[in-house]
């Protein structure tokens, strides 16, 4: 059974710095693509970052130069960091993995998703 597991979330004033972790947990081979989604009260979830096997990295535009996606492999971790925040950063944070798993007929790669952590940006 695979997990992942959101922490990091809380309550920040504008400006301020949270620093998300996703940690994946069970019996896997390994950690393929992780996303960072966010849901605001009223809105669709929407996709914030993302982070390769390979490192490579993407950022949707209204977070650009203020987040950071990163990963450590040893600890089959994945990490947000988020600077600079601002009020409309205000949602929970989900983290999604492309997770390859063994199987009765081999491997197989799957989604997994965590279950969220609030980040409220407020004053």
């Amino acid at each position: 059974q695979v997990q992942l597991a959101e922490s990091g979330g809380g309550l920040v004033q504008p400006g301020g710095s949270l620093r998300l972790s996703c940690a994946a947990s069970g019996n896997f081979l390994s950690i393929n693509h992780v996303d960072w989604y966010r849901q605001a009260p009223g809105k669709q979830r929407e996709l914030v970052a993302g982070i390769t096997s390979g490192g490579s990295t993407n950022y949707v535009d209204s977070v650009k130069g203020r987040f950071t996606i990163s990963r450590d492999n040893a600890k089959n971790t994945v990490y947000l960091q988020m600077d600079i925040l601002k009020p409309e950063d205000t949602a929970v944070y989900y983290c999604n993995g492309l997770i390859k798993i063994f199987t009765a007929w081999g491997t197989s790669e799957r989604s997994y998703w965590g279950q969220g952590t609030q980040v409220t940006v407020s004053s």
